[in-house]
């Protein structure tokens, strides 16, 4: 299954990042990196544009949702720091349904970059994340839908149990 495109744009304080094709649980791992690699550097502010979005599951939300919450901790302020341009209405959906969009600001219209932002490359190793990699990801972003909305839990469970079991039976063919 193909993967999400990733683009990324810095400026001085803000991070763009263009997503496109299928956000999937196959580009979570380099999508998670990029933002924890973002902040690092001190990038306050996220503008996440996802006009050519056509699909994004619940591994990747979860990564989104992750990173909406260290930001906006209470899930209150819905102007906060990440802001979602151009979510389709699939995507919408998805936020609303599994209990994440308070995290974050959405707006639809165009989507203009800055002036002076200049391309920063994505991380290559974490472009072909192994299948450990991708299960841990998976856990802990389904943990974090099942912790933002108590009514994901019942949705979850089982996934999280069988990421668990697998996660662990990597690690113990591994040692």
């Amino acid at each position: 299954m193909s993967s999400a495109n990733l683009e990324v744009w810095v400026g001085k304080n803000e991070a763009w990042i263009r997503i496109g094709g299928r956000a999937n649980f196959a580009s979570s791992p380099e999508f998670q990196t990029l933002l924890e690699k973002l902040l690092q550097k001190g990038y306050g502010r996220f503008k996440i544009e996802l006009q050519k979005c056509v699909l994004m599951d619940s591994t990747f939300l979860g990564v989104l949702a992750g990173f909406g919450m260290k930001l906006n901790p209470d899930g209150k302020d819905s102007n906060g720091c990440v802001e979602l341009i151009n979510v389709n209405d699939r995507v919408r959906e998805l936020l609303e349904n599994l209990g994440a969009a308070n995290l974050f600001k959405i707006t639809m219209g165009e989507a203009t970059l800055p002036g002076g932002m200049a391309p920063a490359p994505c991380d290559p190793e974490t472009s072909q994340p192994t299948h450990e990699q991708i299960t841990r990801t998976s856990l802990e972003a389904h943990k974090t839908l099942m912790k933002i909305a108590p009514e994901n839990i019942e949705r979850f469970k089982d996934v999280t149990q069988f990421l668990a079991e697998d996660l662990q039976n990597l690690q113990n063919s591994s040692e």
